[in-house]
C-alpha cells in the first residue's frame, strides 16, 4: 500500500509535488543496502501513476554490471533521493541584520520495492529517450541505433520501485515572514528554486503586493 509521509516540517502542500519535482529532476539516487554492503547508483527515473494522478512507481534501468544489481535482487528494498533546486540564501537580501543565513530546498525521500522486468528494457530505454528528447526540432528515436541495439540490450534490465511511502522535503521559505519571503523571492534570480519559493508562498506574496 503506498503511504505518503507528511510528518516532517517541510512536507509537500500536495504529493502531486512530488511527482513534479521528479519530472524535473530525474537523474535521481537509488540507495541500497545488503549483506555485501551499500550501493547508490544516479540513474534517471521516470515517475509512474494512478488514474488519480498519484505515485506508485519509479521506473528505470541500470547496466547488468552493476554490483547493485545483486544486491537488489537479494534485499529489493531500496530509497530513492531526489535532488531538486537548492541554494544558500544570505542576509544580503535582506535589511534585516538580525537575520541569519539559511539553505532553501526541494528534495525527496522515496522508498521503494525494486523489481528487475527485463522483459521491458527496451521499453525503458525508449521511454526515458522520448521524454527527454520532447520538444527538439529533431528527436532522437531509439530506433534510430536499431543495429547497436542486439549488442547493447543485454547489458542493461529495466526495473520497476514500487513506491511505499514518500518524505517531502520542501524548504522553500516556508518559515520566513512575509515581508523577509518577498524580498528574497525578489532578490533572487530566475530560475527553478525560485519557481517553487514563489509557489509555496503565493498567497503570502500577493499579500504583501496588495499591502
Amino acid at each position: 500500500m503506498r503511504l505518503i509521509v507528511t510528518g516532517m516540517k517541510y512536507a509537500p502542500r500536495d504529493p502531486d509535488d512530488v511527482v513534479a519535482l521528479i519530472g524535473q529532476n530525474p537523474l535521481c539516487w537509488l540507495v541500497s543496502a545488503g549483506v555485501a554492503g551499500f550501493g547508490a547508483s544516479p540513474l534517471p527515473l521516470l515517475a509512474e501513476c494512478d488514474a488519480q494522478g498519484r505515485l506508485v512507481s519509479l521506473f528505470g534501468h541500470m547496466a547488468t554490471a552493476n554490483p547493485q544489481v545483486a544486491l537488489l535482487r537479494a534485499q529489493p528494498a531500496a530509497l530513492v533521493l531526489v535532488n531538486g533546486p537548492q541554494a544558500y540564501i544570505s542576509p544580503e537580501l535582506l535589511d534585516n541584520p538580525t537575520w541569519v543565513p539559511t539553505w532553501n530546498y526541494a528534495a525527496a525521500v522515496i522508498h521503494v520495492e525494486v523489481a528487475f522486468v527485463p522483459e521491458e528494457t527496451r521499453a525503458s530505454i525508449e521511454q526515458l529517450t522520448d521524454r527527454m528528447e520532447q520538444g527538439r526540432a529533431r528527436p532522437w528515436a531509439v530506433s534510430d541505433a536499431e543495429a547497436r541495439l542486439p549488442r547493447m540490450l543485454p547489458h542493461i534490465i529495466a526495473f520497476r520501485a514500487k513506491v511505499t511511502a514518500v518524505d517531502g522535503r520542501f524548504k522553500l521559505g516556508r518559515d520566513e515572514t512575509r515581508r523577509d519571503i518577498n524580498a528574497i523571492v525578489g532578490g533572487m534570480g530566475e530560475g527553478p528554486l525560485r519557481d517553487w519559493m514563489t509557489l509555496y508562498n503565493q498567497e503570502r506574496l500577493e499579500q504583501e503586493e496588495k499591502a
